[in-house]
């Protein structure tokens, strides 16, 4: 049993292991950033009707993504704190802006460096508390 004060209040607590739950949240990440791609995928593809767009596969498979990343994402929120768990996601925000630069020669600047940086130092510090 593990103790957790909270503004003077007291909380006992099971220790469970926590390492499938962090598995789950990798895999929501992954997802989200394979819909992501997928999205942008299809919005290159379809012309300007906006109906084409919506029902193209790879817009309609990229919200599929994301919706059996929520579920991964839920799972991982059963034992991860929310205040740790939800920065976490920022970490898609690099992977995202990489595949960009590299699929479609998106810009990737000192400017897009230093925040994805600042990003990345973020999520360590949420880490170390």
């Amino acid at each position: 049993m593990g103790i957790l004060r909270v503004s003077g209040y007291v909380f006992a607590y099971r220790r469970m292991n926590a390492f499938p739950y962090y598995g789950a949240l990798a895999i929501s990440i992954l997802l989200g950033v394979a819909a992501q791609i997928m999205l942008k995928t299809g919005a290159e593809r379809t012309g300007t009707a906006w109906l084409a767009q919506f029902l193209s596969p790879f817009t309609i498979g990229g919200l599929g993504l994301y919706a059996v990343g929520f579920f991964f994402y839920i799972i991982a929120l059963r034992r991860l704190p929310l205040s740790l768990a939800f920065p976490m996601v920022a970490s898609s925000y690099v992977m995202v802006a990489l595949a960009a630069h590299y699929l479609w020669g998106e810009s990737f600047g000192w400017p897009q460096l230093a925040g994805l940086l600042l990003i990345g130092a973020g999520i360590v510090m949420l880490h170390q508390s």
